[in-house]
């Protein structure tokens, strides 16, 4: 069956950086857009990225834009989200999420995933 498997949360201070993985079972990995997530305590779940399968076009949430980037390695099965200059409000748990690609027009923001990984805490001290 399909598995996402987030890892590389943890805590870390205003200002720094930290980057996430999820790697993916059980589907044909070039085939998927792979997505980012977060929801942090007492609030909706909120987009962060998208990569979409090749050529890789990505898009990003509003409040992660130049400071967040997200990548996949399509040889390893993973994405990556590289989260720089983190704040406070960054703190939430991380969901990578995949999605069928057949090169339709996704949502803006992102919100539909077909398939979700169990998340990673990312706490963010200031």
């Amino acid at each position: 069956q399909v598995q996402l498997v987030e890892s590389g949360g943890g805590l870390v201070q205003a200002g720094g950086s930290l980057r996430l993985s999820c790697a993916a079972s059980g589907l044909t990995f070039s085939s998927i857009a792979m997505g980012w997530f977060r929801q942090a305590p007492g609030k909706e779940r909120e987009f962060v990225a998208v990569i979409r399968r090749s050529p890789g076009r990505t898009d990003y949430g509003d409040s992660v834009k130049g400071r967040f980037s997200i990548s996949r390695d399509n040889a390893k099965n993973t994405a990556y989200l590289e989260m720089n200059s983190l704040k406070p409000e960054d703190t939430a748990v991380y969901y990578c999420g995949g999605r069928v690609d057949n090169g339709q027009i996704f949502e803006r923001p992102v919100g539909r995933m077909d398939y979700w990984g169990k998340g990673t805490l990312v706490t963010v001290s200031s």
